[in-house]
C-alpha cells in the first residue's frame, strides 16, 4: 500500500473513531431526588449524580420533577448534554 493512501486511511478511520465516540451519550431517566445549586448537580432517585452545565437553568429544577438527561462522562462525571422535564 502507497504511503499516501495509508495516510488518508489512517486519517479516515480517526475521524471515525471520533464521531462514533460522540454518538454514543448516555441516557437516564427517573425523578430528581436532590439539586446541589452550589456544585452544579443534581441527583436521581437511583442516587446517581449529574453535573449541569453552566446554560441550564438550575432554580427551574426541583425535587420530585421527572426527567429524562442525556449525559457524556467526562473526567469520571456524568455531565448533562441534554435534559427534558416529562410529564
Amino acid at each position: 500500500m502507497p504511503i499516501k493512501t495509508g495516510r488518508i486511511l489512517a486519517g479516515a478511520a480517526a475521524a471515525l473513531m471520533l464521531i462514533s465516540t460522540a454518538a454514543f451519550a448516555e441516557q437516564a431517566e427517573g425523578l430528581i431526588r436532590k439539586v446541589d445549586k452550589e456544585a452544579m448537580t443534581l441527583t436521581l432517585d437511583d442516587g446517581k449524580s449529574y453535573k449541569l452545565n453552566a446554560e441550564m437553568d438550575v432554580d427551574a429544577l426541583q425535587a420530585g420533577m421527572d426527567v429524562v438527561i442525556a449525559y457524556d462522562v467526562t473526567n469520571g462525571e456524568n455531565v448533562i448534554t441534554d435534559m427534558q422535564v416529562t410529564e
